[in-house]
């Protein structure tokens, strides 16, 4: 026997029956929680009773750090998911309890047992054997009489099967072989229920097996956006999510057949699987040469190829597929994180010109304050080309209302209207206009949306996507979060992920976006308002409402008079609200009204106004935060009130910035390695990022291609909405993909020691689901060089692939010319016995 298994399923008792006693109860969900974040119980206790108080977790972070001892917002949404799924996973320890007491099979060892699980699939391998299920094998031959037959040969391997199953034939058992098929079906149900076996097993496939796929014969044209994975082979451990994702969209969408070998490297036929071993040293079964011996090894390899096989390559196809679900929702939630909190452009006006050809140019100028002020549709392209005309009305517009930014959005047409932009901005040169081009990912849902047609009910649904990219320039959090999240266009392969789950985490980063940056609270729209701490989406409608009816509110407190808005959402909505110009000067802070009172020690103290303290960074830094503690208010908060004092209602949003789009480069076609453009990330994958530079298909930069040093995350060196100059490394145009680096002293063709980058990334852009390139160039030497050190056909490293990133990359050693698939043989086996076609 090779290799070894987890401790779990190493151990061997003497009898079949016989599982791994656990007397050692979990400790409690917070103090999990607390060993797993590495703070104190009391900290997790007081965030977990904050929060079952219905408070959120930006309040609990920002205003709240004496209760849990300065726990940060990250820590806080991590203890809120976990405390989630700890929370059911005591719910279903309950409700095994209960089932198996019914049952009367609820000894103080399995009780033990069910206790001490830690997770969900513990639970579920130790309530496998109590599980009601339909009549099996095992149970018609329990029911014939044949677990003493079954009991006796495990017990004493000197009987000789043959003569020992004659004692118990019957009505229903006609032979021995009859007999010894009941006795095989009882032990195989019996072995492949070992909770410790299966969770030792499982853990040891997981960080042994590898995940392989192959197109189907007939489907490579078809489907050719899957070519890297026609013959694809990975360590589950190694994979990152978008390549799982990927392959399971290919087998989805019929392309590709998918498998999951236990072994990188799979035994002779034949020969006794490791698996096998540790299966037989698990329940006791030896082969020395005694009557029974055989008949019990074969038991053994029953067992291993029709049950837990197919049990753990579903286990593990689970694991996979959860793993990449995990990852590509969090690669959602940090691009989606960086879209909200880009730069804003400000208070300027701004004109919004939605690119269209036939159907012609929408155009909308709002003022500073994203007040529409005028609207019109222009024809400068095909059919029309009424290119003059056009000119002649924009710069009406732009003079009229003294436009200072215009932004374009980056759908069709959108280099041909940029075109028109910049000969505008030249033809003006007195209102200096800037030009920008804005994503326009997700303004057709806005469009369309309930809340658009109340915002903007007198404008055609054409219209008001020019109205959403104009704003969305001015401020892009106030505008996104107009929107589902799920329609902005950042993440990879979205539609494959769990609606509650996605929806769950992009929620929560919406909702620590917009308390971070804060609120206005009178000219913040609806939607925006919904997003802050404390606010329903009926309060939000009341708060406009009341605004709209009574005018701009004087202070926080005159929140009150909101109807239903109570001393709880006031509690947790205050400090994010700002006003400004209003009656109280702490009011445009992000000070909460609550430590007010402690504010006004420090006025007394510093000896000066409210409003020559408010700012005054000398002052401020005389003070000494110790003085103002109280049995309310503790370091933290003075310190935080301190800090805000000196910034108050502090923007944490970088300062606005633009890129300049190449002159002559408008389509794939005009890129030529070798060039050096500047463009803006408008996406971050797991294996690198997305950059517009400006002909209408996002080139993709390699993780590898990020920086000299190892880049183990693309966010690490950028973020959407950054401005970067890139250096184009290879153009496909073709398959309209284009390769990128950031390092600028690359050779083209060569590219860094990344290797190609397999299967692109699912980009959704505007409002579909697009896969997206996919290339990577790289590799010591791109295309040509050193390549991968997997053996293709017995050729070595001099590949087509890249090192790290290729078909087998560093560390992926395995010829691959003779590779027998035991594992695809013995599931589709076991899977035509269980009745699935």
């Amino acid at each position: 026997m090779t290799g070894s298994v987890p401790a779990a399923a190493s151990a061997a008792p003497t009898g079949a029956s016989a599982p791994q006693s656990q007397t050692t109860v979990q400790p409690s969900i917070e103090q999990r929680i607390a060993d797993e974040l590495g703070v104190r119980r009391h900290q997790v206790a007081s965030a977990v009773d904050l929060l079952d108080e219905g408070s959120t977790v930006p309040f609990v972070a920002r205003y709240r750090k004496e209760a849990t001892g300065g726990l940060d917002d990250a820590q806080l949404r991590t203890l809120e998911e976990r405390l989630r799924y700890l929370r059911e996973l005591e719910e279903r320890r309950t409700a095994v309890l209960e089932e198996i007491r019914k049952q009367g099979k609820l000894t103080p060892e399995l009780e033990q047992q069910v206790l001490a699980a830690e997770s969900k699939a513990r639970l579920e391998d130790v309530y496998l054997p109590y599980k009601p299920k339909r009549r099996t094998k095992a149970m018609i031959a329990r029911e014939n009489g044949l677990e003493p037959l079954a009991d006796a040969l495990l017990a004493d391997p000197s009987l000789t099967p043959e003569d020992e199953a004659g004692k118990y034939l019957g009505e229903n058992v006609a032979d021995a072989a009859a007999a010894l098929e009941g006795a095989r079906a009882i032990l195989v149900e019996r072995f492949s229920e070992e909770p410790d076996l299966i969770g030792g097993l499982r853990e040891r496939m997981w960080s042994r097996g590898l995940l392989v796929s192959k197109v189907r014969p007939g489907k490579e044209a078809e489907g050719a956006k899957f070519s890297d994975y026609f013959d694809f082979s990975e360590a589950f451990t190694s994979l990152p999510s978008h390549r799982i994702l990927a392959v399971f969209r290919g087998e989805k969408e019929e392309v590709l057949d998918v498998s999951l070998e236990p072994d990188a490297e799979p035994a002779e036929p034949g020969v006794r699987t490791d698996w096998e071993t540790l299966i037989a040293a698990h329940v006791g079964i030896s082969d020395q040469g005694r009557p029974a011996d055989r008949w019990l090894n074969d038991v053994v390899r029953w067992t291993w190829r029709t049950r837990i096989l197919l049990h753990l390559g579903i286990d593990i196809r689970v694991r996979l597929r959860t793993a990449a679900e995990e990852g590509a929702i969090g690669v959602f939630a940090s691009n989606l994180r960086d879209l909200l909190l880009a730069a804003p452009a400000g208070t300027r006006a701004t004109m919004g010109l939605d690119p269209g050809l036939r159907t012609g140019v929408k155009v909308a100028v709002v003022d500073g304050t994203g007040k529409v002020v005028a609207t019109d549709t222009i024809y400068p392209h095909e059919p029309r080309k009424d290119w003059n005309g056009a000119l002649v009305r924009l710069t009406k517009l732009a003079t009229e209302h003294a436009v200072d930014l215009i932004a374009i959005g980056n759908g069709t047409a959108s280099r041909e209207t940029d075109k028109l932009a910049g000969e505008l901005v030249a033809m003006n040169p007195g209102l200096k206009m800037t030009k920008v081009m804005v994503s326009e990912a997700g303004a057709s849902v806005y469009s369309a949306s309930a809340y658009a047609s109340a915002e903007l009910p007198d404008l055609d649904v054409s219209l008001r996507g020019a109205v959403s990219i104009a704003r969305r320039l001015q401020d892009p959090l106030a505008e996104l979060v107009k929107i589902d999240p799920k329609s902005i266009g950042v993440g990879q392969y979205q539609h494959d992920l769990p609606e509650a789950s996605l929806s769950r985490s992009l929620d929560a980063v919406v909702e620590d976006c917009v308390n971070a940056v804060g609120v206005d609270l009178n000219s913040a729209s609806a939607p925006l308002l919904r997003r802050v701490s404390g606010i329903s989406e009926s309060l939000a409608a009341a708060i406009v409402s009341h605004r709209d009816a009574n005018g701009p509110f004087r202070t926080r407190t005159a929140l009150v008079d909101v109807p239903r808005l109570g001393p709880k959402a006031f509690e947790q909505c205050a400090g994010f609200l700002r006003i400004r110009g209003g009656d109280e000067p702490l009011d445009v802070s992000g000070v909460h009204p609550e430590a007010y009172p402690v504010v006004r020690k420090m006025v007394d103290a510093a000896k000066v106004g409210i409003d020559e303290l408010i700012g005054n960074t000398a002052k401020l830094k005389n003070l000494q935060p110790q003085r103002f503690v109280d049995d309310r208010f503790g370091l933290p908060t003075v310190s935080d009130i301190l800090v805000e004092l000196e910034k108050p209602g502090r923007d944490p949003r970088p300062a606005f910035r633009t890129a300049t789009f190449a002159e002559g480069v408008h389509k794939i076609a005009d890129l030529r390695p070798g060039m050096v453009l500047e463009g803006v990330v408008t996406n971050v994958a797991a294996f690198g990022a997305f950059v517009d530079v400006g002909v209408h298909q996002d080139g993709l930069v390699h993780v590898s291609a990020m920086s000299s040093q190892f880049v183990s995350d693309p966010r690490e060196v950028v973020k959407s909405g950054d401005v970067v100059k890139v250096k184009v490394l290879d153009v496909d145009e073709d398959r309209k993909r284009i390769s990128l680096t950031l390092r600028l002293d690359d050779e083209p063709g060569k590219g860094g020691a990344g290797g190609r980058q397999r299967g692109g990334g699912d980009r959704p852009r505007g409002d579909r689901d697009r896969q997206g390139g996919g290339r990577g160039q790289g590799g010591q030497g791109g295309r040509g060089g050193q390549g991968g050190q997997g053996d293709r056909g017995g050729k070595g490293g001099q590949g087509r692939q890249g090192q790290g990133g290729g078909r087998q990359g560093q560390g992926g050693q395995r010829n691959r010319q003779e590779k027998p698939a035991p594992l695809n043989n013995a599931m589709a086996d076991a899977l035509k016995r269980a009745g699935f076609k």
